[in-house]
């Protein structure tokens, strides 16, 4: 029986418009042998979460640089806890401050990324939590 690939949803939640890091991201996971899903812009908690359970996700990777990070992952954590995603991978980056990355990763939220992050960093560590903690 063959592996299948990674399989990470990308999504930019809200009406932060600016796509250009998660594009890059998305690509970037891609060529590290991940399936990738990209949502798009503005879409909501909800519309996350039904896709990554739609799309059988190993993990979802919200791009957000709006500010709204201490309302999305939250809510995005609550629906997955809601839907008994419980080995499902929430993890991220943008503009959020260290603090906050602290108490989101309380809630249930994996690493968070700041710009600078280069690629290769988020997809070993995505690889590494998959490993780790799927199996399939």
């Amino acid at each position: 029986m063959t592996k299948r690939p990674i399989r990470v949803l990308v999504a930019k939640v809200g009406l932060d418009g600016h796509d250009r890091g998660a594009k890059i991201i998305a690509t970037s996971l891609r060529d590290a042998g991940m399936e990738v899903i990209y949502t798009g812009l503005r879409q909501t908690p909800e519309m996350v979460v039904n896709t990554a359970l739609q799309e059988d996700v190993d993990a979802i990777g919200v791009s957000i640089l709006s500010g709204a990070h201490n309302t999305v992952f939250p809510k995005i954590i609550a629906l997955m806890k809601e839907k008994e995603m419980n080995d499902v991978l929430l993890t991220g980056g943008g503009i959020i401050p260290e603090e906050d990355m602290n108490q989101l990763s309380e809630l249930g939220v994996g690493k968070l990324f700041a710009p600078g992050t280069t690629t290769t960093e988020i997809a070993d560590y995505i690889k590494k939590w998959v490993k780790e903690n799927r199996s399939f």
